[in-house]
């Protein structure tokens, strides 16, 4: 029988084709097959696998030659210390919208009473999980236009067991029966229709949830005409935005909100990232 050491070798040769961490992905779907960690994987080189448990991680290395996205063929992936399932339906979700829930969070907890949120366009739900985990007392309606990908994000708050602090809705952007929210975050598709196309992402995740129109800002713009009256007095809206949008994207938000305080900021690459829109208390 073949052992850990040999099969992460001869994977990690077939991945160095398709992958730029061969080493890591191998290492991670091979813990994966056996119920292990990555640490134990590697202070174990000598154990023999069985063939069932070989099987499967042949599988799934194919899975990645196929060009499947490593947290599709696990069925899940971390996001602010969490583990999500994910699906081809959904978005996988990226280190650099933990700056929006970082935003989100800082906002709800200097406030003195209980926050109703808006996660518009939740995917995975893992906004509104994350808000929902480190905050008890916010209560969240999540929306989405795909209604598999609401699934899965009604499957991720029962697994983190915050069910009954986030609600569900299939609908576009704002949701029609809620007159205003304290806090809103939106995660909308923003990537040009022809750079899209020429991404290694196109064709991998689903283009409902990466499609931004020709400019890249047609979500981002509905979603700011339609703001102003689902937004409380003194509440906050943040919206990630593409890296090269930003100044765009914060233009259009000061034409929503003349009298706001608009705030643009970076991520840890130094990119522009989040547009914070802070309202008064009367406008």
């Amino acid at each position: 029988m073949i052992t850990i050491s040999q099969a992460l070798e001869g994977s990690t040769l077939t991945l160095v084709k398709v992958s730029d961490t061969p080493t890591l992905d191998a290492q991670t779907l091979l813990a994966h097959c056996l119920g292990k960690s990555r640490s134990w994987l590697l202070t174990h080189p000598e154990v023999s696998l069985t063939n069932s448990v070989f099987s499967s991680f042949q599988q799934e290395i194919n899975s990645l030659e196929w060009g499947i996205p490593l947290p599709y063929v696990l069925g899940h992936w971390e996001f602010y210390g969490l583990d999500f399932t994910v699906t081809p339906d959904t978005l996988i979700p990226r280190p650099e919208t933990e700056l929006l829930v970082d935003k989100a969070l800082d906002w709800l907890n200097l406030q003195s009473q209980p926050c109703l949120a808006a996660d518009i366009g939740t995917g995975s739900g893992c906004i509104a999980v994350a808000l929902a985990k480190h905050n008890p007392d916010v209560s969240i309606i999540a929306t989405d236009i795909s209604f598999p990908a609401l699934k899965i994000a009604r499957a991720n708050t029962i697994q983190h067991n915050v069910d009954q602090q986030v609600n569900f809705l299939h609908t576009d952007l704002f949701p029609p029966i809620v007159d205003s929210f304290d806090l809103v975050c939106a995660n909308l598709p923003y990537i040009p229709t022809q750079t899209l196309q020429n991404l290694e992402v196109s064709g991998r995740e689903p283009e409902l949830a990466l499609d931004g129109g020709p400019n890249g800002l047609d979500l981002i713009s509905s979603l700011l005409e339609g703001a102003p009256a689902h937004i409380a007095p003194g509440g906050i809206l943040l919206i990630e935005v593409e890296s090269s949008h930003g100044a765009k994207a914060q233009n259009l938000a000061q034409r929503a909100f003349p009298t706001a305080e608009i705030v643009l900021l970076t991520d840890l690459s130094g990119k522009d990232r989040l547009v914070t829109i802070q309202l008064p208390e009367i406008y």
